[in-house]
């Protein structure tokens, strides 16, 4: 079982609206709307995706890594943590 399983619900309705914000922006750059107009709902629809991101991540330590932190097997629980650390990396870098 995935660490995000108990919000799977949650984080597919945050999901859907985002795909709805980036059709919007499709129309948005269909009528010519203005281009600092289509920057901000640009911003909120990255926002929103590293929100996801970032419930995602939170779930994954607390979930994954502290369930491999607490096995006898440290090799896993370090490969664990420096997946954790990749990908708040890969977030931060965004």
């Amino acid at each position: 079982m995935r660490g995000y399983s108990i919000s799977k619900e949650d984080y597919l309705k945050r999901l859907r609206r985002i795909e709805g914000q980036v059709r919007g922006l499709q129309r948005m750059i269909e009528e010519d709307t203005y281009c600092i107009d289509v920057l901000t709902q640009i911003t909120a629809a990255t926002k929103a995706l590293q929100s996801v991101s970032m419930g995602l991540l939170d779930q994954h330590v607390r979930h994954c890594v502290a369930e491999a932190a607490g096995g006898e097997d440290r090799e896993h629980a370090d490969a664990m943590v420096e997946e954790a650390l990749q990908a708040i990396a890969r977030i931060v870098r965004t």
